[in-house]
């Protein structure tokens, strides 16, 4: 078929690589780059790039605040903030800390005993319980609940002194507003994760035996002597060690969020505010689900 257009194409794209002929020789067919990638690839690793240099950006920038933050922990006149914030923090989330630990352990003896019963290990429900607690309930379930509450807290009022421009008014009186109102919080939390944890653990504990013990008749002696004979020392250092990472985690990432919600690009003002909050606990919670498992596989 000489002289035709087809032939004049082939001569053309004779010497072109597979991929660029390919691309013109068919209708519809997707553009090719010079490597032979298309367009939609390089946009999806573009996209991927993009976003993965974002992140290790944000978390470079936590982390620089966190350090700074935290050598500020131990400077002068500090302790009368941080009493207040662990007040804050701690004291005024007990009760709800105690509520959830209270019907987890409700919940936990509940299922375990019908699960046990299957199988004529009724005894072992103290040592199942005070386990699913000690090792991973009390430490995570405390950090979530103080989040919800604390720490949503936390980030909307930094948050509103930002946008009031009250932190800009510290440093023009020469003061550091990271040591004056992050460090506090962030030595207050680090102090108080661990000993609301503690209160999960004994009223968690607490909840099993009222379900196990005196509405479905499990032997108290032996449902305490598991208990005490289960859980070792190694067990409840890593529930502390645990909520002692997560004190750190929360109250950075928080504070972090609401000092600079001003710099959000989807809002600002008030709208800012929320949404600097709303990314605060749900990133929070997110975090404190990937360090357990972190942890977890370097304690065990």
């Amino acid at each position: 078929m000489e002289g035709t257009g087809l032939d004049t194409d082939k001569e053309q794209f004779a010497g072109e690589p597979a991929a660029f002929r390919e691309s013109h020789g068919s209708a519809g067919a997707a553009v090719v780059g010079p490597a032979g990638v298309s367009n939609t690839a390089m946009s999806f690793f573009s996209f991927i790039g993009t976003w993965g240099l974002r992140v290790l950006g944000n978390f470079g920038a936590i982390a620089v605040f966190f350090s700074l933050a935290f050598v500020n922990i131990f400077r002068r006149k500090q302790l009368r903030e941080i009493t207040n914030h662990i007040y804050y923090i701690g004291a005024k989330s007990s009760l709800i800390v105690m509520l959830v630990a209270l019907f987890t352990g409700m919940v936990l003896g509940l299922q375990l005993f019908y699960t046990l019963v299957k199988f004529g290990s009724v005894g072992a429900l103290g040592s199942a319980i005070s386990l699913s607690l000690v090792r991973e309930l009390g430490p995570v379930l405390t950090a979530i609940m103080v989040t919800a509450r604390a720490g949503s807290g936390m980030t909307a009022e930094i948050g509103i002194l930002r946008n009031s421009e009250q932190i800009d008014a510290l440093y023009t009186m020469g003061i550091d507003p990271v040591r004056y109102l992050i460090s506090p919080r962030i030595a207050a939390s680090i102090i108080s994760f661990p000993l609301l944890t503690a209160f999960f653990d004994l009223v968690g504990i607490i909840g099993g035996y009222l379900t196990g013990v005196v509405l479905l008749g499990t032997n108290a002696g032996t449902y305490f002597y598991r208990v005490q004979s289960s859980l070792g020392m190694l067990d409840i250092r890593g529930g502390f060690i645990k909520s002692l990472v997560f004190g750190a985690i929360v109250s950075c990432i928080c504070c972090f969020q609401g000092y600079f919600c001003h710099m959000r690009t989807d809002g600002f003002g008030a709208k800012s505010v929320g949404l600097a909050t709303v990314s605060a606990v749900v990133l929070s919670c997110v975090m404190i689900l990937i360090t357990d498992y972190v942890v977890t596989s370097f304690l065990m």
